[in-house]
């Protein structure tokens, strides 16, 4: 054999070989891939497991009369395993498969039954794990959708897949939103107490097993978690949901009115330091407004004339006035070098201390801080330090701000200006809670508290942490000086700018506040914009809350009293109507008046709570729904009202309500006439009556 036929039958044989090995490789793979497949993939999912996490269910927040402001319901992805064990047999699946779309379908109403039966038998076709089928599903749907075909096989084995999700949701809405707040993962600290108390609220994460199948998607491998979550406490907080609606309305309504900016409103407990309710509105476009962002605790600016009362509690405290001080304002304007303060009203001449603080005459209050203090700056701005007015009042939720309040150390302190300036409320930058905490502290007899906005935290029922007001000074001045400035605070209202909040019901004490709004780096001069504030508390002998009113950016006047005043009254007014507390003992008024006064028959609950209020001795508990009333000379007795079926009842001397309910039950159709009490009916009582029969009641 030559050489070159022995080198070609090397290279065949050579060849060859590579040609086998190569077959028998590719024989193997389409044996491992088709003959095998399905064991090595289901080896491959069991080797691709994994924990995910599981959020806990948050824990609720309440408010202070036990509404729920926040809370967690579970919301449900439904998916499909198309593999499942329950459903395996083809001949089940597609005898029922058009049932459970017609199902689906009329539930859903999202897509016709021929497009699920389509979707469910494609899926079916392409041996799909994890089906998507609907999300945001409620529990009471999910429950529903159990017992559809194919998914009622079994709960593990029917191939209906429900992965839980928590949403948070909000009862009231709108309602002290901001307050709330909200968790933001882009945010560490979040919003309001969903963020201050999320270490409570959020609980402890559960953990469930998931595999990876085809698509990179993980599937749970049971409905149930391996580690169960942990549900989160709850929160008690101070907001009274009815004066947090009569807060905002009142707000809105301002802000509209006065084609403002935006606004705040607090209301606090005067001797708690809990605040009641808090009200924040952005003008968003032409007369619409939303809570963006909490003015209260991080708007801060010039509080303007509500800062000269702590002014005047540092001349008061120095001994360096009294309220009957006579100080001359001249014509208005009290020149200093570069600057030139004037009161807005114009001069009022030459009055006592406590008449320039009933009309906020700005010119006063600066000449005399800056003619006491002018050489001695340091002990004037001590008394604001002492107290801690210069602090953060270390809130429960974040976002306060930090106030600033100068002192002769500032670079930017002016010996000529700063000082009489800070006098009436320039200079300075104070949140309106801030201010509220220190006028707060007036009405609460000079003990200067933060306000709170968490009462408790409760884990299944039971209180693990409880808070209260921290006080920041026991006094923030002498009981003389309080005293003193207590019926300065009157005064406003009795003979000052407050007039308009006054009420013949009850005492009020506060201040009206005009401050220039500063346009960032352009100053006072660039665009005239201005907040209109009163802050006070009532009722002014027997202080129970206190309530901070700021408007911003108000188009139609910007006077403290004609814009911020309204708001306060009308939460003032409303708060004292329906609070009982407040009013005087009923019985010691009714004096000379040896009869009891009259009340119309109707439900016995309403008739009983109003005599039990007002001290009125009854005789005779009964048992009825409804009764009359009848007057006797030891007292109140009841008599059972009773309605006849088919006789017409007696309605005379009742109020609407009670005669509508009374007339809707026997099956009778009405028809009012007037107003007041029913003082006749169309129909004769005794008479008898048919179902659906007119009668008319005339009311006066």
């Amino acid at each position: 054999m030559s050489i070159r036929a022995n080198i070609l039958l090397r290279v065949y044989l050579s060849f060859g070989l590579i040609v086998l090995f190569a077959v028998a490789v590719l024989i193997r793979l389409c044996d491992v891939q088709f003959v095998e497949g399905h064991k090595w993939r289901a080896m491959a999912d069991s080797l691709s497991t994994k924990y995910i996490t599981v959020d806990a269910a948050r824990g609720n927040i309440y408010s202070a009369d036990g509404s729920l402001l926040a809370t967690s319901i579970p919301e449900y992805e439904l998916r499909m395993d198309m593999l499942a064990g329950g459903i395996a047999d083809d001949k089940l699946f597609y005898s029922k498969v058009d049932s459970l779309a017609l199902c689906l379908s009329r539930f859903f109403g999202d897509r016709s039954d021929r497009e699920y039966s389509r979707y469910l038998r494609m899926a079916r076709r392409d041996s799909v794990r994890y089906l998507l089928i609907k999300r945001k599903v409620g529990y009471q749907e999910l429950k529903a959708v159990r017992k559809f075909p194919l998914f009622n096989v079994g709960k593990y084995t029917g191939g209906l897949i429900a992965v839980q999700q928590n949403k948070r949701i909000k009862p009231f809405r709108y309602l002290a939103a901001r307050t709330i707040g909200y968790k933001n993962e882009n945010v560490d600290n979040g919003v309001g107490l969903e963020g201050a108390y999320k270490e409570y609220i959020n609980g402890e994460a559960g953990k469930r097993l998931v595999q990876r199948i085809s698509g990179g998607v993980w599937m749970p491998v049971n409905d149930e978690a391996e580690l169960a979550p942990k549900e989160g406490a709850d929160i008690i907080s101070t907001i009274d949901i009815n004066m947090q609606d009569l807060a905002q309305n009142a707000l809105e309504r301002q802000l509209k009115l006065s084609d403002a900016d935006h606004g705040t409103v607090i209301l606090m407990e005067v001797k708690t330091g809990e605040v009641r309710a808090v009200a924040n509105y952005t003008r968003v476009s032409e007369g619409v407004y939303e809570e963006k962002f909490n003015y209260a605790i991080g708007g801060s600016q010039d509080p303007g004339s509500t800062f000269k009362l702590a002014s005047y509690m540092a001349l008061l405290e120095d001994k360096k006035v009294d309220t009957n001080t006579m100080v001359a304002t001249g014509d208005g304007f009290y020149r200093i070098p570069g600057h030139t303060i004037k009161d807005s009203h114009g001069g009022i001449g030459t009055v006592t201390v406590k008449k320039a603080f009933e009309e906020s005459a700005n010119t006063a209050v600066a000449k005399l801080v800056n003619m006491h203090y002018q050489n001695n700056p340091s002990q004037f701005t001590d008394h604001l330090y002492r107290i801690h007015m210069n602090e953060r009042l270390g809130l429960q939720i974040p976002g306060e701000t930090t106030p600033v309040i100068k002192n002769p150390k500032f670079k930017s302190w002016n010996k000529n200006m700063t000082l009489p300036q800070m006098a009436y409320g320039y200079e300075m930058q104070i949140t309106p809670l801030q201010m509220l905490a220190f006028y707060n502290a007036i009405a609460n007899n000079g003990k200067y508290i933060a306000p709170i906005f968490v009462r408790e935290i409760r884990r299944l029922g039971n209180p693990i942490e409880q808070f209260q007001a921290r006080v920041i000074s026991d006094q923030v001045c002498s009981p003389e000086t309080v005293k003193k400035l207590q019926a300065m605070l009157e005064g406003v209202v009795t003979e000052g700018t407050g007039k308009l909040m006054g009420s013949p019901l009850y005492r009020v004490a506060g201040k009206t506040g005009t401050a220039q709004v500063a346009d960032g780096r352009n100053g006072y001069k660039a665009k005239r914009s201005y907040q209109a504030s009163f802050c006070g508390y009532f009722p002014a002998d027997r202080p129970k809350y206190s309530i901070m009113v700021a408007i911003n950016g108000p188009k139609n006047g910007y006077y403290g009293a004609t814009v911020a005043g309204p708001v306060f009254k009308e939460i003032a007014d409303r708060i004292y109507a329906s609070d009982t507390d407040m009013y005087n003992n009923v019985g010691t008024r009714l004096v000379g008046n040896t009869v009891n006064p009259e009340a119309k028959p109707g439900q016995s609950k309403n008739v009983k709570k109003v005599y039990n209020a007002l001290g009125i001795k009854t005789l005779y508990a009964s048992n009825s729904d409804y009764f009359n009333v009848v007057d006797t000379n030891n007292g109140v007795a009841y008599e059972d009202f009773n309605a006849s079926k088919g006789v017409m009842p007696n309605v005379k001397g009742m109020g609407l309500r009670d005669a509508l309910y009374v007339l809707g039950n026997t099956g009778l159709k009405i028809r009012v006439k007037g107003s007041g009490r029913v003082i006749g009916q169309s129909i004769l009582a005794g008479s008898n009556i048919g179902k659906g029969s007119l009668v008319q009641i005339e009311l006066k």
